[in-house]
């Protein structure tokens, strides 16, 4: 027999054997839909990035924009949620490629290239493109100035703002810029504060973020108009996520709960003052330190940092302070007030402090159950600054225009109104500086944001039983799927009612009472 004929017996051979071992095998093909198997799991695995916006680990647990909505998400799934946070951009989009991920949900632009490759959710806020560089380092006028003096330019790979700098070098083919790979933006953005990048671009709301941190951090120039941004997930006929994913985001802004979840974590970042977050941070260092105890050993049910941001705003965390209305201490009591919490000497640290705690749990008990647990602290501070009563009145100023008075960002919009005559002659309390009580909440907003910024900059990378790397990726279990209104603020509040204090009606500038007002 020659060799050929040995070769076709030999693969007449195989091939007969294959036939057998296939015949004696069950093959069966699966055509459960995505939805399908995501509850045959149990579970929601999200791709995200660890940041101050999208997810990070606070002091009860995940937190963040993308969790909150992921949390639910997973909720009308009826599944748990598995966050899976990248190291970097880059592998974000492979592990949804692969399929190690269901959903992508970290914050990211809509661009043409993704498009093309991915499937985007529906827009959820919007951002644009800006150029920072370092207060004190020249600033450029124009693109054509970005290698001047051999300045370095650097963005994230594979990021939209890699784009914009691919289509700003068609037009200026002399730019020079460099495309790094194993980083994030934050991280870069960091490098142009510690002097060690001239330029990079970052997204508007980021940078906002991370100037409360870094306030050396500042905008150069504005490259692009409002771009979404969107959840993404692999591209497929199977419309079965998508659809509900569409319908989820419908239902959360027709209710107004997708703006409450933007206000809670950026609605509080559209101002920045450099000295005085400079300020603030050193006073972290230099000062708190001091006071830190017994800010934890009062704040019960309050995040003590929130205490902390507050008696900031009250008095930089002097205890002898004292302004030309009468209130004084690290809290900056009134006298009555101070009566009403048992407080005897205002100058007393530890008694301001628990004194101030305490009027800040009775306004904060006293806020309509119809707000969401989440921002019931920010109408407690307005009371806390210009009494509940004129808080009130701004509620009920903003239903009257047509707004919802259960919503922050609503009611903020109208707190200055108390100061103009032709609304306050409608109010109930008169006249109140409203403007100065929406920029006392919006600066402990802010000085809150810096302290878990300033402790997360501070903190190594995460270490947890529940952690596992897996190509790049970190996963992190949420054993329990959260409830709508998870607040990362306050815990559950007792019921108590606590007795209305006297209001006094048809205030006026020259009569107001100073009772309940804090400056």
């Amino acid at each position: 027999m020659n060799s050929n004929a040995v070769k076709r017996t030999y693969q007449l051979l195989t091939g007969f054997f294959l036939m057998l071992f296939l015949a004696g095998c069950e093959w069966k093909y699966d055509d459960r839909t995505a939805l399908e198997k995501i509850r045959d799991r149990g579970v929601l695995r999200v791709g995200t990035l660890n940041n101050q916006l999208s997810y990070y680990i606070g002091p009860d647990g995940p937190t963040g924009l993308d969790y909150e909505l992921a949390s639910q998400f997973a909720q009308s799934l009826g599944v748990k949620l598995e966050m899976q946070p990248a190291y970097t951009l880059s592998g974000l989009f492979p592990a949804v490629e692969r399929g190690d991920v269901d959903i992508i949900a970290a914050g990211l632009t809509i661009t043409k290239d993704r498009l093309e490759h991915f499937r985007p959710g529906p827009a959820y806020y919007y951002v644009s493109q800006q150029l920072v560089y370092k207060n004190g380092h020249w600033r450029p006028r124009n693109l054509t100035e970005l290698n001047k003096d051999g300045a370095r330019v650097a963005v994230v790979e594979g990021s939209s703002h890699a784009l914009t700098l691919q289509a700003i070098q068609r037009e200026y083919p002399e730019l020079v810029w460099e495309s790094v790979k194993d980083t994030d933006d934050d991280e870069l953005l960091k490098q142009v504060a510690d002097g060690k990048l001239d330029f990079t671009i970052a997204d508007s709301v980021d940078i906002a973020l991370v100037q409360r941190t870094h306030p050396s951090i500042t905008i150069a120039l504005s490259l692009t108009e409002d771009e979404p941004v969107a959840w993404f997930m692999k591209k497929s006929q199977d419309d079965s996520v998508y659809a509900l994913m569409i319908e989820f985001f419908g239902k959360k802004t027709q209710s107004g709960e997708l703006a409450a979840l933007e206000e809670k974590y950026f609605g509080h970042v559209d101002s920045f003052d450099f000295v005085d977050t400079r300020a603030f941070l050193r006073a972290i260092d230099s000062k708190l330190p001091e006071w830190e105890p017994l800010f934890k050993k009062y704040a019960d049910e309050f995040d003590w940092r929130l205490l902390a941001a507050l008696s900031y705003q009250e008095s930089h965390w002097n205890p002898r302070a004292v302004s030309p209305t009468g209130v004084r201490g690290m809290m900056m009591l009134t006298l009555p007030t101070a009566k009403s919490v048992g407080v005897k000497n205002r100058l007393d640290p530890e008694q301001s402090i628990r004194g101030g705690a305490e009027y800040l749990r009775k306004m904060l008990h006293r806020v309509p159950d119809s707000v969401n647990e989440h921002e019931k602290i920010w109408f407690a501070l307005a009371s806390y600054n210009i009494g509940f009563g004129h808080m009130m009145d701004a509620r009920r100023l903003t239903k009257a225009q047509g707004g919802n008075p259960d919503s922050w960002a609503d009611v903020k919009q109208r707190l200055p109104l108390l100061a103009k005559r032709q609304y306050y002659k409608q109010t109930r309390y008169g006249f109140a500086r409203g403007y100065e009580a929406l920029s006392y909440v919006e600066n402990i907003r802010r000085y809150y944001q810096s302290m878990v910024g300033y402790e997360q900059d501070k903190a190594e990378a995460i270490t947890s039983d529940a952690a596992d790397d897996l190509e790049g990726l970190q996963t992190i279990k949420v054993e329990d799927v959260p409830g709508e209104g998870v607040s990362e603020v306050i815990d559950t509040l007792e019921s108590t009612p606590v007795a209305d204090e006297a209001e006094s009606a048809g205030k006026t500038p020259e009569t107001q009472e100073k009772a309940d007002t804090k400056n």
